[in-house]
């Protein structure tokens, strides 16, 4: 049992380049799992938010002073000789070269795969949150028709992960366009999840599943799919998702939309709110939004963007 453990925050911090590769670093000598791999960081002192504990662990660590970070993810986790709550942020810019301070090693490594081991064992879900693109994007074929949507998405950027939503199509129908949808996003070395009861799936080309909100409020597991993802609009929805272990959220809508007419939307600052008490997966901020909205979503806290209608006009 955890819960008579004192919960010590801890910040870790994954430098970003362009590509998208990401640096880990070993553990030094003399601390619990001395030469596994981490994101650099450490805990939090008093009187510090999360940030100053940041920007002063990675000076002294690494000897770097970070310009530029975004929150990212919140998680627990327990180890036998303590339980932590981590912080994510990524950290986009930063003055320096990164120089071992304390006689550990450091590693760029590609999301896709990692070249380094041993791994410390809280980093396996950020590692794989580490795969998902800035940009998601929806389908809108039941507005713009099969034949455009299909153009659509052979003409324009090779998006990496894409949602087949298509609620007026039929299960018939829904399978013969997911099979010519999977055909492009698959040759373009992107992935594909479609929003529909996920027993509709076996033998499809798919990469996983999207859950509505209903599917998710009755969902007691985990659907058995390599990418699962949910839509939410509460706290409470947000952290269902992370104690299912999915892979990813969508918030929304942000701004107003064409698909939520007289909606109050949420607007950044209670997109904010939802993640106050923490975000256990990457959350991508929806709801008229367009691509150059990203900067602003990531300050906020969110993974990247997701588009529908802004991603096909």
């Amino acid at each position: 049992m955890h819960s008579d453990k004192k919960i010590i925050e801890v910040v870790a911090g994954a430098l970003m380049r362009p590509d998208g590769s990401f640096m880990l670093g070993s553990r030094p000598e003399g601390k619990p799992y001395a030469g596994y791999w981490e994101f650099p960081g450490g805990k939090v002192e008093p009187g510090e938010s999360a940030m100053q504990a940041l920007v002063r662990e990675l000076q002294e660590e690494m000897a770097i002073t970070v310009t530029h970070a975004t929150p990212w993810l919140t998680r627990v986790h327990h180890y036998e000789h303590a339980s932590v709550r981590l912080h994510f942020f990524r950290v986009w810019d930063w003055q320096g070269q990164p120089q071992p301070q304390e006689g550990q090693q450091f590693a760029w490594q590609a999301p896709e795969q990692t070249s380094v081991q041993p791994m410390l064992p809280a980093n396996g879900p950020i590692l794989k949150s580490l795969q998902l693109p800035a940009l998601y994007v929806i389908t809108c074929a039941h507005e713009i028709g099969v034949a455009a949507q299909l153009q659509a998405l052979a003409d324009g950027p090779a998006y990496g992960l894409v949602q087949v939503r298509e609620p007026d199509m039929n299960r018939q129908q829904l399978q013969a366009f997911v099979c010519d949808v999977a055909a492009i996003v698959h040759a373009r070395g992107g992935k594909l999840v479609v929003n529909a009861d996920p027993d509709w799936l076996a033998g499809w080309p798919v990469d996983g599943v999207h859950l509505n909100g209903t599917r998710l409020r009755h969902l007691a597991q985990r659907p058995d799919f390599a990418w699962v993802g949910a839509s939410v609009h509460s706290a409470e929805e947000l952290q269902q998702a992370g104690a299912l272990g999915l892979d990813y959220a969508l918030l929304g809508h942000v701004q107003p939309t064409a698909s939520h007419p007289g909606v109050t939307p949420l607007g950044w600052q209670g997109f904010t709110a939802v993640l106050a008490d923490g975000i256990p997966l990457p959350v991508y901020a929806l709801g008229g939004l367009q691509q150059q909205d990203l900067p602003r979503a990531r300050q906020h806290g969110a993974h990247g963007v997701a588009l529908m209608r802004g991603a096909w006009q």
